[in-house]
């Protein structure tokens, strides 16, 4: 016959967990997680490129890119031409983020393939 051996929980004391009151005025999990979704990325590249060519974008024309990005999310563009007044930038609209970026004179002297859209801010 074989011994049998008992394994018992180890011994613990109870310690009262203390409650931590609610923060007050946060913001939610589900709005912090939908307006880091929505944020235009920079890929490595495209930084590169427009640091090489001095381009600089506003905060402003940030935001009307992200909102345009949505849109053309919605209506299922993959690879799209962002154009604004001192840039060109292709985005992947479903990995929202800047694949390329070319400066406005450049983008003229260009002619841009696997896009399935152009948006014109």
């Amino acid at each position: 016959m074989k011994p049998i051996h008992i394994i018992q929980p180890p011994i613990t004391q109870n310690v009262p967990i203390k409650q931590s009151k609610p923060i007050q005025n946060s913001t939610s999990f589900a709005n912090m997680l939908t307006e880091a979704q929505q944020m235009v990325k920079i890929s490595k590249h495209a930084s590169q490129r427009m640091a090489q060519r001095n381009i600089e974008i506003s905060p402003t024309e940030w935001q009307k890119i992200d909102d345009q990005l949505q849109v053309a999310k919605n209506k299922g563009l993959k690879e799209s031409l962002f154009l604004t007044q001192n840039a060109a930038l292709i985005i992947n609209v479903k990995n929202q983020t800047v694949v390329t970026a070319l400066d406005r004179q450049e983008a003229s002297e260009q002619i841009f393939t696997n896009i399935d859209g152009a948006i014109i801010l």
